[in-house]
Parts: C-alpha cells; structure tokens; sequence
C-alpha cells in the first residue's frame, strides 16, 4: 500500500510540476505578444477555466499526498528527510505562492470591468498584474520541479 501511495504522490506532483513548466514556457511567451486589452481577457478566461476538478486533483492531490508519505515514510530516516522537504517546498512554493500570491492577483484581474479601463489604466495594470503574477508562477514552478527531484531521490535512497 506504501509503494501505490508513493506511486501516486511521485505522479501527481510530477503532473503538478508539468502544468506549471508547461505554462512557463508555452503560455507566458505567447500571452507577451498579445495587446493589453486581450492579455488581461485572456487571464481572466484562463483564471476562469483552471478551476476545475481535473486541476484541483492535481493541484491539492500533490499536496495531501505528499502529507500522507511524510508521514508513512518515517521509518526510512533517509528518505523521509527528502519526503518532508519535498512536502515542505509544495507546500510553501507552490500551493503558497499559488494561494497568496496568484489567486489574490487573479481575483483582482476578475473584479475589474476591463471595458470601463481607458488604454492607460489597462497598461498598468497588465505591468503590474504580469510582472507580480509571473514572480510568482516563477516560484510555484521551481518549487514544483525541486518536490518532484526530492521524492525522485528518495526512491534511490530507500533501496
């Protein structure tokens, strides 16, 4: 039962990790060439739709099971220290970053009437939003991969 949940966890986080690189290097390049009336339609649809019970299993998933294999991988000193800072990192790195950093910048993108926005103010606020939203992602990202490494190793230490 141990190896299926490890199985999982190391599947998950590795999908979680993937969306975000995926996104860094798909999504970000192409969204820096739209204008800022279609970038900041395009997040807000894009925010809309990554709400999702595909998304969530992925996203939370990696995260509770990552608390599960900390906690039965205390028996293997070795790797359980690579479990917990995997466990750790995510937590911090990823779905922090995601929770405080994100989603409070997407839930202000949403609020805002984008067609009551003068060509000005939607400059500024894409500068701000993108420049934030990106650091952020940055972080969710690198911290996604780092978990994934972690646990990645961890499956050689415990042989």
């Amino acid at each position: 039962m141990k190896t299926i949940i490890f199985f999982v966890t190391v599947v998950l986080t590795a999908m979680s990790a993937g969306i975000f690189f995926a996104w860094s290097v798909s999504v970000i390049p192409g969204t820096k060439k739209l204008t800022d009336i279609t970038y900041l339609e395009t997040m807000q649809s894009i925010n809309k739709e990554i709400l999702n019970p595909v998304f969530f299993a992925v996203f939370f998933g990696s995260l509770v099971f990552l608390v599960i294999n900390t906690i039965t991988q205390f028996n293997h000193k070795p790797a359980f220290w690579l479990v917990l800072s995997a466990m750790l990192i995510y937590t911090v790195g990823t779905f922090g970053f995601t929770a405080f950093g994100n989603v409070p910048l997407n839930n202000e993108l949403d609020a805002l009437n984008l067609k009551a926005l003068n060509l000005s103010e939607l400059k500024s606020f894409r500068t701000y939003y993108e420049r934030y939203w990106n650091g952020f992602h940055n972080v969710r990202t690198i911290a996604g991969f780092i978990s994934f490494l972690l646990l990645l190793i961890s499956i050689f230490i415990k042989k």
